[in-house]
């Protein structure tokens, strides 16, 4: 017979699993309009669990939405390392990254959605994508792949690339994502200091798939 689980476990994971049905409904909300002036009322309605609940976990919407957006930075990165962990080249990890992200408007909507409305101001966090791309581009610089620039300040441009480029994914479901995102990770290559014929080449590796 199972042995039950001991009263304090079954609090905590009670507990664990409120606060991440909470999550899951600012996430919800980011992704559908960015409404972030929404009840908290609305919001516990939507997670199914009490409104007195809210305040166990967070103090503010501002700090359950902010809470929202890291999780959805942490499945992004986990998503990457799962997907990629057998390359080793920089560039090509780069490479994949766009291409990845442009598929990813079609097979993690959601995800994307929180990304492209709240993703500049975390383009330098510590979650998520942003330390695995400041890491492979630190890696490309020591090793002579990429030119001897400042990583950070690529980071911000890589950043800022891939954000526009979700953008162009959900406001243009006409165009062709995969060849966009080709396209501009050759462009972003190149940028780095990665010869002209290797770029194009690297950007056009075969991606694993996002299942």
């Amino acid at each position: 017979m199972p042995t039950k689980a001991p009263p304090g476990n079954r609090f905590e994971r009670r507990r664990a699993e409120t606060r991440q049905a909470l999550v899951r409904a600012a996430r919800q909300i980011l992704a559908e309009n960015g409404d972030t002036g929404v009840s908290i009322q609305a919001i516990a309605e939507r997670a199914d669990v009490g409104f007195g609940s809210f305040y166990n976990h967070f103090a503010s919407k501002a700090e359950l939405f902010d809470a929202a957006v890291v999780d959805a930075l942490e499945e992004f990165g986990q998503t990457f390392d799962e997907r990629l962990s057998g390359i080793d080249d920089p560039a090509e990890l780069v490479a994949a990254g766009f291409r990845l992200s442009a598929r990813m408007a079609d097979s993690h909507p959601e995800l994307m959605q929180v990304l492209r409305r709240r993703g500049m101001e975390h383009l330098h966090s510590d979650r998520g994508l942003a330390p695995r791309a400041l890491r492979d581009l630190e890696i490309g610089v020591a090793s002579g792949r990429f030119s001897p620039v400042d990583p950070t300040v690529a980071l911000s441009a890589l950043g800022g690339t891939l954000l526009s480029l979700v953008e162009l994914r959900f406001t243009r479901p006409d165009m062709d994502g995969d060849e966009a995102a080709v396209n501009l990770a050759e462009m972003v290559l190149r940028m780095l200091g990665v010869p002209a014929d290797d770029a194009h080449d690297v950007a056009r590796r075969p991606l694993p798939d996002l299942g």
